[in-house]
């Protein structure tokens, strides 16, 4: 497969057939790419560089077919393009840009993703092939089969990528597989992953995080108020306990207070009487009565 054109004007996008018109033969093929899509446009939101497609053909010829995967990936190309955006991938048109990574979903009437297409993709320079097999392990034709393959271009030749999820550093992302809920369906789906080998969760999935984390924050929230409330309550019933106290001191010091005063007052009643009584001594002997 060659890159070289002819020296003559090229068709256009607009000139070229969309895809190959032949519909796919099982809803994974279309699901399994809109998933990767759509946490694509998430995790990549804030970058313009780069263009994922599905079901979308392939032209490196203008005199040969498009190859149309199940979905590619291609990367220091304009994200969007034009008002309506683009109606195929026209590498004359992509300043000869392939794509990094191409996706097929093995048809159920088998259509080659082993062979024919693994080496138009070789041919076309595309560094990573996935191929995603939901027949991988049954019958002849696929009893050694991974429901996951990822191959590598190494000198010109694919070579099979070890692990699940594969890692691909040229693309900062590693694909791979696991059993999960995705639109309601619990099956095996394709996701992207860290280098870590932590999976990026669906919309689905983060919207449910998001939801569980507010619930939890709220949570939190209403924790802290209650502590809040039990140590303002602490707090007025240790008020509370020192003004009683304080006003026990009080009430004692009025009573000790008070005893003081009754003593005073006896005190001063004593000196009164002893008063009123030497005055009547000094009256008697005025009078010369006293004995």
């Amino acid at each position: 497969m060659t890159l070289a054109y002819p020296s003559r004007r090229l068709p256009t996008a607009a000139e070229l057939p969309g895809s190959d018109e032949t519909p796919v033969d099982n809803q994974l093929q279309d699901d399994i790419p809109q998933l990767l899509k759509a946490v694509l446009q998430r995790i990549w939101d804030d970058r313009s560089d780069w263009f994922f497609a599905v079901d979308m053909g392939i032209y490196y010829h203008p005199d040969r077919p498009a190859i149309v995967p199940d979905a590619f990936l291609s990367i220091g190309v304009p994200r969007f393009k034009g008002v309506n955006g683009r109606l195929s991938y026209v590498l004359w048109e992509e300043e000869n840009i392939v794509p990094i990574f191409a996706l097929e979903v093995v048809s159920q009437t088998y259509n080659g993703e082993y062979e024919t297409k693994l080496e138009d993709y070789q041919d076309l320079g595309i560094l990573y092939y996935g191929i995603y097999n939901i027949k991988a392990g049954t019958g002849r034709k696929f009893a050694q089969r991974s429901s996951l393959e990822v191959y590598k271009q190494v000198n010109g030749v694919y070579q099979r990528q070890a692990g699940n999820p594969v890692w691909m550093p040229e693309i900062g992302l590693g694909l791979g597989c696991e059993t999960n809920s995705y639109g309601g369906w619990e099956r095996e789906w394709l996701y992207w992953y860290t280098q870590d080998g932590d999976r990026y969760v669906s919309d689905r999935e983060l919207r449910q995080q998001e939801r569980e984390q507010r619930i939890l924050s709220q949570w939190e929230t209403a924790q802290e108020r209650q502590r809040r409330f039990m140590a303002e309550q602490e707090t007025e019933e240790e008020r509370q306990r020192r003004f009683m106290a304080e006003q026990e001191t009080a009430q004692e010091r009025e009573r000790g207070l008070r005893a003081e005063q009754e003593v005073i007052q006896e005190r001063e009643a004593r000196l009164q009487a002893e008063q009123r009584l030497q005055e009547l001594e000094n009256r008697l002997k005025a009078l010369g009565l006293e004995e």
